[in-house]
Protein backbone atom coordinates (compact mmCIF):
# COMPACT_ATOMS: atom_id res chain seq x y z
CA UNK A 1 0.00 0.00 0.00
CA UNK A 2 2.56 2.57 0.73
CA UNK A 3 4.05 2.46 -3.15
CA UNK A 4 0.66 2.92 -4.34
CA UNK A 5 0.77 5.94 -2.16
CA UNK A 6 4.08 6.95 -3.76
CA UNK A 7 2.57 6.13 -6.95
CA UNK A 8 -0.16 8.39 -6.89
CA UNK A 9 1.92 11.24 -4.92
CA UNK A 10 4.84 10.85 -8.46
CA UNK A 11 2.05 10.70 -10.55
CA UNK A 12 0.44 14.18 -9.16
CA UNK A 13 3.37 15.94 -8.62
CA UNK A 14 4.53 15.31 -12.06
CA UNK A 15 1.43 16.70 -13.34
CA UNK A 16 1.57 19.36 -10.96
CA UNK A 17 5.35 19.97 -12.81
CA UNK A 18 4.03 20.26 -15.98
CA UNK A 19 1.04 22.57 -15.11
CA UNK A 20 2.76 25.23 -13.33
CA UNK A 21 5.59 24.73 -16.28
CA UNK A 22 2.77 24.97 -18.99
CA UNK A 23 1.12 28.24 -16.83
CA UNK A 24 4.78 29.81 -17.03
CA UNK A 25 5.35 29.25 -20.27
CA UNK A 26 1.94 30.96 -21.37
CA UNK A 27 2.86 33.79 -19.56
CA UNK A 28 6.44 34.24 -21.61
CA UNK A 29 3.99 34.74 -24.80
CA UNK A 30 3.29 31.18 -26.02
CA UNK A 31 -0.12 29.67 -26.67
CA UNK A 32 -1.69 27.75 -24.15
CA UNK A 33 -1.56 24.97 -26.30
CA UNK A 34 2.41 25.06 -27.83
CA UNK A 35 2.92 25.53 -24.02
CA UNK A 36 1.22 22.70 -22.78
CA UNK A 37 2.90 20.35 -25.61
CA UNK A 38 6.28 21.81 -24.60
CA UNK A 39 5.91 21.15 -21.26
CA UNK A 40 4.68 18.02 -21.27
CA UNK A 41 7.61 17.02 -24.09
CA UNK A 42 10.45 18.17 -21.98
CA UNK A 43 9.21 16.87 -18.96
CA UNK A 44 8.82 13.26 -21.12
CA UNK A 45 11.83 13.85 -23.57
CA UNK A 46 9.60 12.81 -26.20
CA UNK A 47 8.21 14.56 -29.22
CA UNK A 48 10.44 17.79 -28.62
CA UNK A 49 10.34 19.23 -32.37
CA UNK A 50 12.64 21.47 -33.99
CA UNK A 51 10.68 24.33 -34.91
CA UNK A 52 8.59 25.20 -31.72
CA UNK A 53 12.12 24.37 -29.80
CA UNK A 54 13.53 27.23 -31.25
CA UNK A 55 10.99 29.91 -30.19
CA UNK A 56 11.69 28.17 -26.83
CA UNK A 57 15.23 28.12 -26.20
CA UNK A 58 15.73 31.68 -27.76
CA UNK A 59 13.69 33.43 -24.83
CA UNK A 60 15.59 32.89 -21.18
CA UNK A 61 12.93 32.39 -18.71
CA UNK A 62 11.82 29.58 -21.07
CA UNK A 63 15.15 28.00 -21.30
CA UNK A 64 15.35 28.34 -17.38
CA UNK A 65 11.78 26.19 -17.07
CA UNK A 66 12.52 23.97 -19.48
CA UNK A 67 15.91 22.35 -18.05
CA UNK A 68 14.38 22.22 -15.04
CA UNK A 69 11.48 20.09 -16.61
CA UNK A 70 14.08 18.22 -18.00
CA UNK A 71 16.17 17.79 -14.86
CA UNK A 72 12.84 16.83 -12.97
CA UNK A 73 11.34 14.58 -15.28
CA UNK A 74 13.76 12.14 -15.52
CA UNK A 75 13.03 11.79 -11.75
CA UNK A 76 9.92 10.95 -12.14
CA UNK A 77 9.60 9.00 -14.61
CA UNK A 78 11.49 6.93 -12.64
CA UNK A 79 9.80 7.35 -9.66
CA UNK A 80 6.38 6.44 -11.46
CA UNK A 81 7.66 3.05 -12.86
CA UNK A 82 9.44 1.83 -9.93
CA UNK A 83 6.12 2.86 -7.45
CA UNK A 84 4.17 1.08 -10.05
CA UNK A 85 5.84 -1.98 -10.42
CA UNK A 86 6.10 -1.88 -6.57
CA UNK A 87 2.11 -1.79 -6.02
CA UNK A 88 1.74 -5.46 -7.14
CA UNK A 89 5.19 -6.84 -6.60
CA UNK A 90 3.70 -9.53 -3.44
CA UNK A 91 0.17 -9.80 -4.50
CA UNK A 92 -1.96 -12.04 -1.97
CA UNK A 93 -4.31 -13.44 -4.31
CA UNK A 94 -6.85 -12.51 -6.85
CA UNK A 95 -8.76 -10.37 -4.24
CA UNK A 96 -5.61 -8.26 -3.14
CA UNK A 97 -4.87 -7.93 -6.76
CA UNK A 98 -8.35 -6.72 -7.87
CA UNK A 99 -8.16 -4.49 -5.08
CA UNK A 100 -5.09 -2.45 -5.68
CA UNK A 101 -6.08 -2.21 -9.30
CA UNK A 102 -9.58 -0.51 -8.07
CA UNK A 103 -7.69 1.79 -5.85
CA UNK A 104 -5.54 2.51 -8.58
CA UNK A 105 -7.84 3.64 -11.15
CA UNK A 106 -10.07 5.27 -8.22
CA UNK A 107 -6.78 7.46 -7.48
CA UNK A 108 -5.46 8.43 -11.18
CA UNK A 109 -9.11 9.34 -11.87
CA UNK A 110 -9.04 11.73 -8.69
CA UNK A 111 -5.98 13.53 -9.69
CA UNK A 112 -7.15 13.86 -13.11
CA UNK A 113 -10.55 15.64 -12.59
CA UNK A 114 -8.15 18.02 -10.22
CA UNK A 115 -5.72 18.67 -12.82
CA UNK A 116 -7.99 19.44 -15.28
CA UNK A 117 -10.10 21.72 -13.14
CA UNK A 118 -10.47 25.14 -14.33
CA UNK A 119 -10.81 26.73 -11.38
CA UNK A 120 -7.87 25.09 -9.90
CA UNK A 121 -6.02 26.11 -13.41
CA UNK A 122 -6.98 30.23 -12.96
CA UNK A 123 -5.81 29.69 -9.34
CA UNK A 124 -2.91 28.29 -10.15
CA UNK A 125 -1.95 30.73 -12.85
CA UNK A 126 -2.55 33.48 -10.99
CA UNK A 127 0.68 32.07 -8.44
CA UNK A 128 2.86 30.88 -11.78
CA UNK A 129 2.43 34.84 -12.78
CA UNK A 130 3.25 36.48 -9.15
CA UNK A 131 6.03 34.22 -8.61
CA UNK A 132 7.32 34.64 -12.01
CA UNK A 133 7.43 38.42 -11.04
CA UNK A 134 8.59 38.71 -7.40
CA UNK A 135 11.42 35.91 -8.68
CA UNK A 136 12.90 37.24 -12.01
CA UNK A 137 13.78 40.38 -13.36
CA UNK A 138 12.17 39.57 -16.54
CA UNK A 139 9.75 41.23 -18.20
CA UNK A 140 6.80 38.71 -18.21
CA UNK A 141 3.32 39.14 -19.88
CA UNK A 142 0.26 37.56 -20.49
CA UNK A 143 -0.16 38.20 -24.29
CA UNK A 144 -2.99 36.48 -24.69
CA UNK A 145 -4.72 39.16 -22.42
CA UNK A 146 -2.74 42.02 -23.57
CA UNK A 147 -4.47 40.98 -27.53
CA UNK A 148 -7.53 40.32 -25.69
CA UNK A 149 -7.51 36.93 -27.41
CA UNK A 150 -11.22 36.16 -26.51
CA UNK A 151 -14.41 35.74 -27.29
CA UNK A 152 -13.85 36.39 -31.17
CA UNK A 153 -10.74 37.43 -31.51
CA UNK A 154 -7.39 36.09 -32.64
CA UNK A 155 -3.95 35.83 -34.17
CA UNK A 156 -3.74 33.61 -36.86
CA UNK A 157 -1.63 32.75 -39.97
CA UNK A 158 -2.73 32.86 -43.77
CA UNK A 159 -0.45 31.28 -46.07
CA UNK A 160 -1.22 33.35 -49.58
CA UNK A 161 -2.07 31.10 -52.59
CA UNK A 162 -2.22 32.63 -56.17
CA UNK A 163 -6.14 32.75 -56.31
CA UNK A 164 -6.57 34.37 -53.30
CA UNK A 165 -8.54 38.15 -53.20
CA UNK A 166 -5.29 39.41 -51.24
CA UNK A 167 -2.61 38.02 -52.96
CA UNK A 168 -0.41 40.56 -55.35
CA UNK A 169 -1.94 43.69 -53.86
CA UNK A 170 -0.08 46.64 -52.00
CA UNK A 171 -0.89 46.60 -47.77
CA UNK A 172 -3.08 49.86 -48.75
CA UNK A 173 -5.23 49.13 -51.41
CA UNK A 174 -6.80 46.25 -49.35
CA UNK A 175 -8.38 48.40 -46.59
CA UNK A 176 -7.90 45.10 -44.26
CA UNK A 177 -8.36 47.63 -41.70
CA UNK A 178 -11.68 48.63 -42.41
CA UNK A 179 -12.73 44.73 -41.83
CA UNK A 180 -11.14 45.22 -38.65
CA UNK A 181 -7.80 43.24 -39.22
CA UNK A 182 -4.64 44.71 -38.59
CA UNK A 183 -1.45 42.95 -40.35
CA UNK A 184 1.16 42.38 -37.62
CA UNK A 185 3.65 41.32 -39.74
CA UNK A 186 4.19 39.39 -43.24
CA UNK A 187 6.54 36.15 -43.17
CA UNK A 188 8.07 35.80 -46.74
CA UNK A 189 9.10 32.84 -48.60
CA UNK A 190 12.98 33.81 -48.94
CA UNK A 191 12.71 34.16 -45.05
CA UNK A 192 12.64 37.88 -44.42
CA UNK A 193 10.45 38.91 -41.72
CA UNK A 194 8.87 42.31 -42.13
CA UNK A 195 7.62 43.59 -38.81
CA UNK A 196 4.45 45.67 -38.80
CA UNK A 197 4.11 46.40 -42.27
CA UNK A 198 3.62 49.89 -43.76
CA UNK A 199 0.96 50.27 -46.68
CA UNK A 200 3.54 49.81 -49.00
CA UNK A 201 4.25 46.47 -48.37
CA UNK A 202 3.01 44.44 -51.12
CA UNK A 203 1.33 41.04 -50.88
CA UNK A 204 2.74 38.23 -52.37
CA UNK A 205 1.83 34.19 -53.49
CA UNK A 206 3.54 32.14 -50.66
CA UNK A 207 3.54 34.57 -48.01
CA UNK A 208 2.45 34.21 -44.45
CA UNK A 209 0.62 36.89 -43.19
CA UNK A 210 0.39 36.97 -39.44
CA UNK A 211 -3.24 38.62 -38.85
CA UNK A 212 -5.31 40.11 -35.87
CA UNK A 213 -8.78 40.48 -35.84
CA UNK A 214 -12.14 38.56 -35.42
CA UNK A 215 -12.13 34.97 -36.10
CA UNK A 216 -14.78 35.12 -38.63
CA UNK A 217 -13.45 37.65 -40.38
CA UNK A 218 -10.17 35.83 -40.55
CA UNK A 219 -11.61 32.94 -41.29
CA UNK A 220 -13.49 34.54 -44.29
CA UNK A 221 -10.92 36.44 -45.72
CA UNK A 222 -8.63 33.02 -45.82
CA UNK A 223 -11.37 31.62 -48.04
CA UNK A 224 -11.84 34.83 -50.11
CA UNK A 225 -10.95 34.25 -53.70
CA UNK A 226 -10.46 36.97 -56.74
CA UNK A 227 -12.75 38.49 -58.45
CA UNK A 228 -16.29 40.09 -58.44
CA UNK A 229 -16.95 38.08 -55.63
CA UNK A 230 -14.05 38.49 -53.71
CA UNK A 231 -14.96 42.18 -54.01
CA UNK A 232 -18.37 41.48 -52.79
CA UNK A 233 -17.15 39.53 -49.64
CA UNK A 234 -15.10 42.61 -49.05
CA UNK A 235 -17.47 45.44 -49.38
CA UNK A 236 -19.67 42.74 -46.86
CA UNK A 237 -16.67 42.95 -44.22
CA UNK A 238 -16.33 46.60 -44.23
CA UNK A 239 -20.12 47.60 -43.78
CA UNK A 240 -20.42 44.51 -40.78
CA UNK A 241 -17.22 46.06 -39.08
CA UNK A 242 -18.70 49.53 -39.56
CA UNK A 243 -22.17 48.41 -37.82
CA UNK A 244 -19.96 46.55 -34.89
CA UNK A 245 -18.18 50.38 -34.23
CA UNK A 246 -21.16 51.88 -34.55
CA UNK A 247 -23.14 49.55 -31.88
CA UNK A 248 -19.80 49.89 -29.24
CA UNK A 249 -20.22 53.25 -29.47
CA UNK A 250 -23.61 53.00 -28.44
CA UNK A 251 -22.93 51.15 -25.56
Amino acid sequence: MAALISLFMAIAISLLITRIAAEALTLTGLSRESAEFQARSAFTGAGFTTSESEQVVSHPVRRRILMWLMLLGNAGIITVISSLILTFIGTRGAGDWSLRMGLLVIGLVLIWIVATNRRFSRYLSKIVYWSLQRWTHLDVRDYASLLRLSGNYAVMEMQVAPEDWIANKPLCETHLRQEGILVLGIQRLNGHYVGAPKGGSCIFSGDILILYGRLSTLNELDSRKQGPSGEQAHEKAVATQAQLLAHEQQE
